[in-house]
């Protein structure tokens, strides 16, 4: 048995133990921060795709693949790009034995490396809207200290990139990627806030910036991922102009919006207990672990039986994993909860006198489930995990934000803080650096619990223009 780190009392411990117990991730590999996909945790990240892209393409957003090299040429025409990322570049500047006549980065998010063939394929206003996702690796030179999924420097990435007839248009598709992700993350039982980053934190190049934050321990947040409506800082330098239905020539507006693996991080860090990982069911490798309860008398007869129960949950198109082997079965509850898979069925001789099998979910609760009824029961023992997995995490993040008042209280802060803000760049520096951390932002509308509007900046004490903030300190 592994064990684990207190959550509460050493979060990041009890994370790294986690992620590596549950072996979602072997960080061995040769280079610092470019981990390996273990087939337990592939399985985890291909989940979390699937609903990426049904979610994605129920708004009419498509699929492309760009390359992942990026001409210097290219990537120079946007400098306020540059100027975001030119410390986390990887330059690639040898082809075999010959230096390169252009070097090429490796791409660190594709705005340049898509928006040159933007320019090839929109023409005419027939042409717009274009929405197009791909999900692909990027690679920035994180410079912290890494960490699985969290902190990397290759990133398995979901990214759109639309073009829209003008500013109003790109700002609906604002608005419907922000309900898109609001699906995507339900489906995780992953509550968190929208939030507006201020002037300096927003994306280079971008006219403003949404991210999605969550708490994970204490003051610590993290952001899982971000919408950027960029009006026509990019499609100017990289000439994305169209035809209008009057004949004029007009730039079209764009926008972004990108998630990356550290959704699983999310997931984990949100969900996971003393036990280890918690899957919500559409994320989890596997949603059912059958294990058979046997004994010297009724091994085969139990065997037959535990073999049935997952061929019949697999026909019903469950991801099922049947756990024959060797060990005893209390090592197997102690392995698959360490696993996090949301429902174990106990196949024994007991349960072979009667028209039931025994169910255990995630979150230790025991329920009987019919022979007869058995895809039915199993899938209704789910949605109930799910929604009960759900209300613990909007607890949690409820519990995580607490109100300050001055300066004085953001020293130590063990909690997310809620301030008031007068929106003066200065002001918020102050904020920073009294929490030890950043000013998220302004949310973007109502947050899901009750809050008392501020009356006054924490940092300088104005009234006027004075606006709720979020304060924590980013994972």
């Amino acid at each position: 048995m592994v064990e684990l780190p207190d959550k509460s009392a050493s979060f990041v411990e009890w994370y790294l133990a986690v992620v590596e117990a549950a072996n979602l991730s072997d960080k061995r590999y040769g280079v610092k921060g470019m981990n390996v996909w273990t087939p337990y945790g592939l399985k985890a990240r291909r989940n979390l795709d699937r609903v990426l892209v049904r979610e994605i393409e129920a708004t009419g957003s498509e699929a492309v693949e760009f390359p992942a090299l990026i001409p210097a040429t290219e990537f120079a025409k946007e400098k306020e790009h540059i100027k975001g990322f030119d410390a986390q570049v990887f330059w690639v500047t040898r082809g075999g034995l010959s230096e390169l006549d252009v070097p090429l980065v490796l791409r660190p998010t594709s705005e340049t490396a898509i928006y040159p063939i933007f320019a090839l394929w929109v023409r005419s206003h027939r042409d717009l809207p274009l929405n197009v996702y791909q999900i692909v690796n990027t690679f920035r030179y994180e410079t912290k200290t890494t960490r699985p999924f969290v902190r990397v420097r290759e990133i398995h990435f979901f990214e759109e990139h639309t073009c829209q007839a003008d500013e109003a248009r790109a700002t609906e598709r604002v608005a419907s990627n922000l309900e898109a992700f609001r699906r995507m993350a339900a489906a995780f039982a992953l509550p968190y806030i929208a939030v507006r980053r201020p002037e300096w934190d927003k994306f280079a190049g971008a006219h403003y910036s949404i991210a999605f934050d969550l708490p994970l321990a204490g003051a610590r947040t993290l952001q899982v991922g971000s919408v950027h409506h960029y009006r026509d800082n990019f499609a100017v330098p990289y000439g994305i102009r169209y035809e209008a239905p009057d004949g004029s020539v007009r730039v079209v507006h764009q926008t972004t919006f990108g998630l990356s693996e550290r959704l699983l991080g999310a997931i984990v860090g949100v969900h996971g207990d003393a036990k280890g990982v918690v899957f919500p069911t559409e994320a989890a490798p596997y949603e059912v672990v059958v294990v058979p309860v046997t004994t010297a008398a009724a091994a085969e007869k139990v065997g037959a039986a535990a073999q049935h129960v997952a061929e019949t949950l697999k026909a019903a198109g469950r991801r099922v994993v049947l756990d024959a082997g060797e060990e005893r079965p209390g090592a197997k509850y102690y392995r698959w909860e360490l696993a996090g898979v949301p429902l174990r069925i106990e196949v024994g001789a007991r349960e072979l006198e009667t028209d039931r099998w025994t169910s255990v979910d995630r979150l230790g609760r025991k329920e009987p489930v019919g022979r007869a009824t058995l895809a039915a029961d199993v899938a209704a023992r789910l949605v109930a995990f799910d929604r009960e997995l759900a209300r613990r995490a909007e607890a949690a993040l409820a519990a995580s934000f607490a109100p300050a008042a001055t300066l004085a209280d953001l020293h130590g802060s063990r909690q997310v803080r809620l301030v008031g803000w007068c929106g003066a760049e200065a002001c918020g520096h102050a904020i920073e650096q009294a929490i030890d951390g950043a000013l998220l932002g302004t949310p973007e509308g109502p947050l899901p619990f009750p809050v008392v509007a501020p009356a006054s900046c924490v940092a300088c004490g104005k009234t006027l223009g004075v606006r709720l903030a979020i304060a924590g300190q980013p994972m």
